[in-house]
């Protein structure tokens, strides 16, 4: 557990961050081995080839939130000085503001007592980025190691293809394997929230759920504790 108050927000989106996270993955792995460049001025992150820095990959990056172990504390971008006071982090701001919210609509947010060194800090990290996805819609997020055991927490508008039901049915039984979801049946309801899919319920009981795109269809069954139990899908022939 990292900070308490943001878990339910970042679970919630679990399995829509799972899928663009590793489709982030997918098109670094295509650079091999790479390295990143932030450049705050006009607002990037470069990945480039380290076997051809003619490879890149280039993002819109958002500031979110820096995590550092020197003060012990979060502190969003919309109070930092590196960051925009009107940017993409104030949406998470007015959301913790309408929902009493404070770790949200604080600027800065103290790490609980029993926070740990660069493992926890890692973590902290992915739970803001998923909360970040849920909050304002934009995906993959990419946490950054900035210096002193400092993260921060970007969103990026990355030349990425958006999240289908065809891309998602082939990526989640990989995905699923290493993949805890506190809540299957929220987080897939939020998926297709998130990506836009049209879902529907297969019964009164929730024992299933179906989605459905331009890509095709794909149910979800869930077993007697609400776990994802089996994938079913049928989708369209990729031209």
């Amino acid at each position: 557990m990292t900070f308490a108050a943001l878990q339910p927000l970042a679970d919630r989106a679990a399995l829509f961050t799972a899928l663009r996270q590793d489709a982030l993955a997918q098109e670094l792995e295509k650079l091999g081995d790479n390295r990143w460049d932030a450049d705050m001025a006009a607002g990037t992150i470069t990945f480039t080839s380290n076997a051809d820095p003619a490879r890149q990959l280039v993002a819109r990056a958002h500031l979110v939130a820096t995590i550092a172990p020197g003060p012990r504390s979060l502190l969003w971008a919309w109070a930092h000085p590196q960051g925009d006071a009107a940017g993409i982090a104030a949406q998470l701001r007015d959301y913790g503001t309408e929902h009493g919210i404070p770790a949200l609509s604080d600027a800065e947010l103290p790490f609980p007592a029993d926070a740990g060194g660069d493992e926890w800090i890692a973590s902290a990290g992915h739970t803001v980025g998923a909360v970040a996805v849920e909050l304002t819609g934009r995906s993959p997020y990419y946490v950054a190691p900035v210096g002193g055991g400092t993260s921060a927490v970007f969103l990026l508008d990355a030349p990425i293809a958006p999240l289908t039901v065809a891309s998602a049915a082939i990526a989640l039984p990989r995905i699923l394997s290493g993949l805890a979801l506190p809540d299957a049946r929220t987080s897939v309801w939020d998926a297709a929230r998130l990506a836009g899919w049209n879902l529907s319920w297969t019964d009164e009981s929730f024992s299933g759920a179906t989605v459905t795109d331009s890509s095709g269809s794909a149910t979800f069954r869930f077993d007697d504790q609400a776990r994802i139990a089996n994938i079913e899908s049928s989708l369209q022939p990729q031209g």
